[in-house]
């Protein structure tokens, strides 16, 4: 597919915040004909360095809660005064995404790219942890790496080139996936699917020049992108 909006934000020093595969690639994808109403206040829950927040309140018109355990938030708060973005639009916050800092019913929907695999894999996440913090009828969009077939009793030996079998654990496939879905009570199924931009966001990371993307290197040029994909899924609170 193309990437019109995410091409806004392909540059050099832009590139250099992402922490994996293209996260702006996903989530433009992710969020293609999306339902989330503009100016809806919006979770990016695991945010990271803070692009994907910027491209939710720039692109869509989203007032932001850039969430995320790992980053800072004032570094962040920076990023955002840098690309132009207020205190009124995006807003960083410090947060476990096991014990968000938020009021319930708060969010009109969260949307999380390549992050929700660390912490939503339990079955009781959806309902204990996340769907709370959201609105009756709001909606959660996630995008996750995965697996086009489970193999983890067969790895790949291609995959263990630059991945541990633990560090594996967290990609699954589809099926894997609708089962930790289908216990949730709380929330609607909208749709899940393998998403298209899996060589192409694999492709930018590997160019950067990081510990990780270099690490990622010898897994994907000898061939263990085939086993490997990105997966979408929509969910709507009841």
């Amino acid at each position: 597919m193309k990437y019109p909006l995410s091409e806004k934000y392909d540059t050099p020093e832009l590139m250099e915040k992402i922490m994996g595969p293209n996260p702006l690639k996903l989530e433009e994808e992710l969020l293609t004909d999306h339902l989330i109403p503009e100016g809806s206040t919006v979770c990016d829950l695991g945010s990271g360095q803070g692009l994907t927040s910027v491209f939710l309140a720039k692109e869509c018109g989203f007032k932001v809660y850039a969430a995320d355990l790992w980053s800072d938030p004032e570094e962040n708060r920076k990023f955002f005064d840098e690309m132009g973005l207020s205190e009124e639009e995006i807003i960083p916050v410090k947060a476990d995404a096991e014990n968000l800092p938020f009021e319930k019913e708060f969010f009109d929907a969260v949307v999380s790219t390549d992050s929700y695999n660390y912490f939503g894999r339990n079955a009781y996440y959806l309902d204990e942890k996340l769907l709370p913090f959201v609105k009756s009828g709001g909606y959660i969009y996630i995008a996750i790496p995965g697996m086009k077939k489970n193999c983890h009793d067969n790895l790949p030996k291609e995959l263990l080139l630059s991945w541990t079998p633990e560090q594996l654990e967290y990609m699954q496939d589809i099926e894997y996936w609708k089962n930790i879905i289908a216990s949730c009570k709380g929330a609607q199924l909208i749709s899940i699917s393998e998403m298209e931009s899996n060589e192409e966001v694999w492709a930018d990371w590997l160019k950067q020049e990081n510990e990780y993307a270099i690490g990622d290197r010898k897994a994907i040029e000898a061939g263990g992108g085939k086993y490997l994909n990105f997966i979408k899924f929509v969910l709507r609170k009841k």
